[in-house]
């Protein structure tokens, strides 16, 4: 039998095929189909299959995440649709406004395991590669048709190998190095690629840094994007089907034994697969990096843009949006206050990260320092409500995107940076390295 790369075993499970070669096209049955609020739209599409049922009910995942609460009647409207068709559907896994953001949710909820194929009408389902899955964005048309059929076909894409040797060196983070790969190789440098994370500085990293590289590489044009699953992510899955299970009121230990199944067959890529290319870092080389307007891969050192003023920061999505992030910014803000003329919107990615930042004390630490609080969800990263920027303003963002436009503003810009350098910014009203304020 040939090597095989992670995305060729993941597809050719999926595909119940002993293994398929890169190129090939294959039928494929995912174990969970992601929507969120375009779920109302997703369903006028299902409805000329003319069926009175979805086929999959169980492997459904809806999350009421992007525009929360409904900011207008016609938001209103689409959500009391979804919460129809999910009580008509007997969907399972649904997530009501304020429970956080689809990707976050569905990996606090341990409803995506290792080696498991998901598909999601949103471009960063790639997330879930932090997970030792596969996951990849599709159109509603696909996610419709999902619904109709339980299957999809898909290529086989190419692999590449992103490989980051050592320790990350204090103030740079994972999305430092998610942004210097993008800007290397450009937005489109892993265009329907599987990019494969590996090496010694990977492992090292903290959970929550390890989904950041998965997110990101959305906004490199790949596929999917995959991390190795260790017993911090066994411990982690755990966690969360014990809680879920419980809730639900089923016995936890079922939950325990559906992981221990998954990790005993957790996908790996063989030594001797082939990759289109591989892609070498050493940490001790990186540096905080910002996406400058109106491109991800504009990215320069921090430095390079250091001084720039700004109007608005904006700490959450589904990038930077969890607990390390927040306590990371708060740390910044500690004893600080907010620069007059400048907005700090902080939007916790979940619900369960915002418990945790409240009993940490890092939102009375926010609240001090003169940020604003939003309810956990997508915020104004799609342009929808909740901050968007005036013409003219600049917005310094953990989010993803920054092109132009994205925040709801055509004439605005944004840059894109970590955690602790939109917090600093926010505090000096200007583009910010957190250790020039000894922070």
């Amino acid at each position: 039998m040939a090597a095989q790369t992670f995305a060729q075993k993941a597809l050719a499970r999926a595909a119940g095929l002993e293994q398929v070669e890169v190129g090939q096209v294959v039928d494929a049955r995912p174990d969970v189909v992601l929507s969120h609020d375009n779920t109302a739209a997703i369903r006028r599409i299902w409805r000329q299959f003319a069926q009175p049922k979805v086929v999959i009910p169980e492997r459904i995942a809806i999350t009421l995440d992007h525009a929360v609460p409904a900011p207008t009647t016609q938001h209103a409207q689409n959500h009391a649709e979804i919460r129809a068709f999910v009580a008509e559907q007997g969907i399972q896994h649904f997530f009501e406004v304020g429970r956080g953001i689809c990707h976050q949710v569905l990996s606090e909820e341990a409803i995506v395991l290792p080696g498991q194929l998901i598909l999601g009408a949103d471009s960063h389902t790639t997330h879930f590669g932090w997970l030792g899955a596969l996951g990849a964005g599709i159109g509603r048309s696909e996610v419709a048709t999902l619904w109709a059929t339980g299957e999809l076909w898909l290529r086989v894409p190419e692999s590449m190998q992103i490989v980051l040797e050592g320790t990350l060196p204090v103030g740079v983070t994972a999305k430092d190095f998610a942004l210097r790969v993008i800007g290397d190789l450009g937005a489109d440098g892993g265009l329907y690629q599987s990019v494969e994370f590996h090496g010694s500085g990977v492992a090292a990293l903290s959970l929550e840094s390890r989904m950041v590289l998965p997110n990101m590489m959305a906004e490199f044009g790949a596929k999917n994007a995959w991390v190795a699953p260790d017993d911090r992510t066994a411990a982690y899955l755990a966690e969360g089907l014990t809680r879920r299970f419980r809730r639900q009121g089923q016995d936890p230990r079922a939950a325990l034994a559906a992981l221990a199944s998954a990790l005993s067959s957790a996908l790996l890529p063989d030594a001797e697969a082939v990759y289109s290319a591989v892609y070498r870092y050493q940490a001790a080389d990186l540096e905080p990096y910002v996406a400058c307007p109106h491109s991800v891969d504009k990215v320069v050192p921090l430095s390079a843009v250091a001084g720039t003023r700004v109007h608005q920061a904006f700490l959450g999505t589904c990038t930077n949006g969890r607990l390390e992030d927040l306590a990371a910014a708060a740390a910044v803000l500690r004893g600080r206050r907010v620069a007059p003329g400048v907005r700090l919107l902080v939007i916790p990615a979940s619900s369960a990260v915002l418990q945790a930042a409240l009993e940490e004390g890092y939102i009375q630490e926010f609240v001090a320092a003169g940020a604003v609080i939003g309810v956990p969800g997508c915020g104004p990263c799609m342009g929808n409500h909740m901050g968007i920027p005036a013409p003219g303003e600049t917005t310094i963002s953990s989010a993803n995107r920054n092109f132009r436009g994205r925040m709801g503003t055509a004439d605005a810009e944004i840059y894109l940076s970590n955690p602790a350098v939109v917090a600093a910014s926010a505090v000096a009203g200007r583009i910010t390295d957190p250790q020039t304020l000894g922070a």
